[in-house]
């Protein structure tokens, strides 16, 4: 069982469609209502929100080949925009809570190693390919296959993998825990090993009333706290003054500071909509070059995005015995459209987000939920300083609290055979510890296939699974052979 399975239908709680549109997407069907999905969708848009904060600053910040820079506001308004259509796409399609918005993985790659070498506008056409070649993958059903022949233990393994991955960045966006700068340890408790600074503290109390509220089983807990902690927090930055976090003000804000804006409004920029070349690089740098580039781009994309759907759905006990869920094909193909969507907005691909899980932890199990966010970020286009509001601290403590509920699902494994044990435990440690879910999935693969097949289930593993593992060696290694192939 789920540890935040959907609601069993009760005498207050009737399964019987009320109207067309709870028919449609199966609201109490699924032991959910309308108040519920909204607080849900609420929920998951406040721990998102930081999106249109953070992608322009690793986006903006790069020069490409050519010496450009994408603009902040432009980025911040297709951020919001992408995120919004993709999420209300999803939501009426897959109908299921998981919203959308800009990968942080796939970002990060561009910034850091794509753009040095192209133009932006090439950087993203090799994003809109590699959204082609996922809804492709899709749409034949390959994708299906390979979720299918995962075991189990792997797919419960990847929930509980994504439950403290979420954690971790939960405790490093609340400043819980830093990096250190030496070698070892690389991180470390709070500021020179003290949590005294009153951002953590705020985000401590926030994490401890969530708790609180849940236990006691309060509708809408973590709306509760997540609004209780940021009218805290700006009566706290009203009165002190903290400012942002920075080296000369290591007791600051992180990512925003929690102030009313002077400007609320703002037209947005919507300039960077279809500033794609899909040819031009494959001149630029060759053919040799850009299919590297773009397998990255794939097994990142592709992977990551499977790991977050397949914990979401145990999570909201949509998945079956096997692990499937509802419109499972619709869903990946979506997910696909993401990328295409996103890099022809130049916000770089738009993926599922783990960070749904709060949302769904406040009790979201429908597409409602995607509604709801996806017209905040529409909004958010507009009035994008609101965006702000909620410190990177407060929105933290729901992402800690999820973390934990997904993390309680190991006792769902019979961790007693070593060859179960050692693929399952390399699946949830890699995943926060290299902060990427497809790194952790990749480990998990290869490790149960070499574990088990030497421990005499050679035939219990689909071939399929082995041919995925052998991939993932092939990306895992893709910096000596990228040299080699150049050389």
């Amino acid at each position: 069982m789920s540890t935040a399975p959907a609601p069993t239908a009760t005498a207050e709680q009737d399964p019987t469609p009320k109207n067309g549109f709870d028919r449609f997407f199966e609201i109490s069907k699924r032991g959910s209502t309308l108040g519920t999905e909204i607080r849900g969708g609420i929920v998951t848009f406040v721990t998102m929100a930081y999106i249109v904060i953070l992608n322009p600053i690793i986006l903006g910040g790069t020069k490409d080949v050519a010496g450009h820079m994408l603009q902040n506001q432009q980025l911040a308004a297709v951020t919001a925009l992408t995120a919004g259509l993709m999420t209300i796409l999803f939501g009426l399609i897959a109908r299921l809570p998981f919203a959308f918005a800009a990968g942080l993985g796939i970002n990060s790659f561009l910034a850091v190693s794509v753009v040095g070498q192209l133009t932006w506008p090439e950087a993203m056409g090799l994003v809109v390919i590699n959204g082609l070649i996922i809804v492709l993958l899709s749409a034949t059903g390959l994708r299906r296959m390979i979720m299918k022949a995962i075991p189990m233990e792997l797919k419960i393994a990847i929930t509980v993998g994504i439950g403290m991955f979420i954690a971790f960045i939960g405790l490093v966006d609340a400043g819980f825990v830093t990096a250190t700068g030496l070698a070892s340890p690389p991180v470390g408790l709070g500021v020179n090993g003290s949590i005294a600074t009153v951002p953590v503290l705020l985000f401590v109390l926030t994490l401890l009333l969530a708790g609180i509220l849940m236990a006691r089983k309060v509708k809408g807990a973590l709306l509760i706290a997540l609004v209780s902690g940021t009218v805290v927090s700006m009566i706290v930055e009203a009165i002190w003054h903290l400012g942002p976090r920075g080296d000369d003000n290591p007791g600051g804000w992180g990512m925003s500071v929690p102030a009313l804006p002077a400007q609320w409004f703002s037209v947005p920029d919507l300039g960077l909509v279809g500033q794609v070349d899909l040819v031009g690089s494959w001149g630029r740098i060759g053919v040799i070059a850009c299919v590297m580039l773009v397998f990255t781009l794939v097994f990142t994309n592709f992977f990551d995005a499977m790991g977050t759907m397949t914990g979401l759905a145990e999570e909201a006990g949509l998945a079956d015995k096997k692990g499937d869920f509802p419109r499972l094909k619709s869903a990946l193909i979506i997910e696909g459209v993401g990328a295409v969507v996103g890099g022809g907005t130049s916000g770089s691909s738009n993926t599922v987000f783990v960070e749904s899980a709060s949302g769904i932890g406040e009790g979201a199990r429908t597409g409602v939920a995607n509604l709801v966010t996806g017209v905040l970020f529409l909004l958010a286009m507009f009035i994008t300083p609101l965006t702000s509001i909620v410190p990177s601290e407060v929105a933290a403590s729901a992402l800690v609290v999820v973390g934990a509920l997904m993390m309680a699902q190991i006792r769902r494994i019979d961790l007693s055979e070593t060859s179960v044990l050692i693929p399952v435990f390399v699946t949830v440690a890699v995943m926060p510890f290299t902060y990427s879910i497809a790194n952790g999935i990749g480990a998990g693969f290869i490790a149960w296939a070499v574990v088990r097949s030497l421990s005499g289930k050679a035939r219990q593993i689909s071939p399929l699974l082995w041919i995925v593992a052998v991939g993932f060696v092939v990306y895992f290694a893709r910096g000596p052979l990228e040299s080699l192939i150049g050389g």
